[in-house]
């Protein structure tokens, strides 16, 4: 089965975000690889998204909510925290794996 993947507001300016930064503190090149291959990862998830882990949280992982890790090299720094909902997968928010844990409050449930 093939999933249609959608993000949630804010989520896609998360990403983009994060690729800026990456950008001014370290190097234009290194945020283009960063950028492309967190949206390649991500694009796996049109199959089998079943097959990553529950987030860590308690309060998400009761309601769902996944995991997808990503990073340059063999450390993962980021995350996209997204839920399954028949045959779409909305993914609601990127972060570092650095930040705070989330809260429910911190999900926004509508796509873009």
């Amino acid at each position: 089965m093939k999933y249609q993947v959608v993000f949630a507001p804010g989520a896609r300016l998360q990403l983009t975000d994060i690729a800026l930064w990456w950008s001014e503190h370290r190097s234009t090149e290194q945020a283009i690889q960063w950028l492309t291959g967190f949206e390649a990862k991500i694009r796996l998830l049109t199959h089998n998204p079943e097959r990553w882990p529950l987030v860590p949280e308690r309060e998400l992982s009761d309601r769902g909510f996944r995991q997808l890790t990503y990073g340059l090299g063999k450390n993962k720094t980021h995350r996209a925290v997204f839920r399954i909902d028949q045959q779409t997968v909305t993914i609601h928010v990127i972060r570092h794996l650095a930040q705070d844990a989330l809260r429910l409050e911190d999900i926004r449930e509508r796509p873009e």
